[in-house]
């Protein structure tokens, strides 16, 4: 009798160990199916915000451009001038396809490890009026080269002077926002630049916007 009960007792321990062990492994497979789950929902996020960030402008200016040719001893010169009005379209862009990110699982922690500066660029329309020269000190193609750098230089310092930098920052900010949202919604953390991010202001303190 005795015997059945130590059988029976041991049987009862073994089916126990199976079933918890059957529990465990189940519950390790829904955990990590769910960890999987939750890894791809944020590589999709971020693979959707990765995009060209774009912010447009025009600007306009008008340039009086002159040259004196001076001979036999500055007695003689030949000057060229000519009135250039120069419209620009202005493109600032963040390629956000070369943003550089670490996922890590086991502490559910996103870090972003590199933002791409932006991409400026400047397609200046130029036209030339009361163009004034003579056969001795005509246009060429060298001061073709010097007004066309000259309108880019001008028109980069307006740039920076002007709000359309700051609107396409504001841009890239509403972009890495949505991974933050996504991230906080799921329990994760997005980390950068050595800091947890957990609003749109730090965004915009650790870019030095």
């Amino acid at each position: 009798m005795q015997n059945l009960i130590k059988r029976i007792l041991g049987i009862t321990v073994i089916v126990v160990l199976i079933v918890l062990a059957f529990k465990y492994c189940q519950f390790k497979k829904e955990d990590d199916s769910d960890m999987e789950y939750n890894t791809n929902l944020i590589q999709q996020q971020i693979l959707n915000v990765g995009k060209l960030v774009v912010t447009e402008g025009h600007f306009s200016e008008v340039v009086t451009y002159k040259n004196q040719q001076k001979y036999f001893l500055d007695m003689l010169s030949f000057e060229k001038k000519a009135l250039i009005v120069v419209n620009a379209d202005v493109t600032v862009a963040y390629d956000l396809h070369q943003m550089k990110y670490d996922i890590d699982e086991k502490n559910k922690t996103i870090t972003i490890l590199n933002i791409p500066k932006e991409e400026i660029k400047i397609n200046p329309d130029i036209k030339f009026y009361d163009v004034e020269q003579s056969k001795l000190n005509p246009f060429t193609g060298d001061d073709y080269n010097k007004i066309n750098k000259s309108v880019k230089a001008n028109l980069a310092k307006k740039i920076e002077n002007s709000s359309l930098k700051k609107n396409a920052q504001n841009r890239l900010i509403s972009e890495l926002s949505k991974i933050l949202i996504l991230t906080n919604s799921m329990g994760w953390t997005l980390q950068y630049n050595g800091k947890t991010i957990e609003s749109e202001k730090e965004f915009t303190e650790d870019l030095k916007l």
